[in-house]
């Protein structure tokens, strides 16, 4: 795996775990915190970027994740984002984020092993 690579792959892990503290919080509280709102709008548009970043460089995801439906969304809340359905963006945070954070899971363990073999 390339250092590039993995770099991109720990920060998604990063932002996964991120997005898990807003979550943890429950749908309530995110559909009242705009903060908590815009926070997630934040980090999906980071991991849409991200996996954009992956697929052009030929980064196979595994079942249950796509590079291409993470970019979508990205689009969508940077460019569209007065039409945003907190909905949409709850469910995406609380199911979606979840199962690719299992999903890359080896990834994310081949990504670190990178990184620390370079001790960069």
């Amino acid at each position: 795996m390339e250092m590039r690579v993995a770099k991109e792959l720990l920060h998604i892990q990063r932002w996964l775990s991120v997005a898990a503290t807003i979550v943890v919080k429950g749908q309530g509280a995110y559909r009242s915190d705009e903060v908590a709102q815009e926070a997630g709008d934040s980090l999906m548009i980071k991991i849409g970027e991200a996996a954009k970043a992956l697929a052009a460089r030929g980064v196979q995801p595994p079942k249950g994740v796509s590079w291409g439906d993470a970019a979508k969304n990205r689009e969508k809340l940077a460019h569209h984002y007065s039409i945003t359905d907190r909905e949409v963006t709850g469910q995406t945070l609380s199911v979606s984020l979840p199962a690719w954070e299992r999903a890359l899971a080896p990834l994310f363990s081949e990504a670190a092993a990178v990184v620390d073999r370079t001790g960069v």
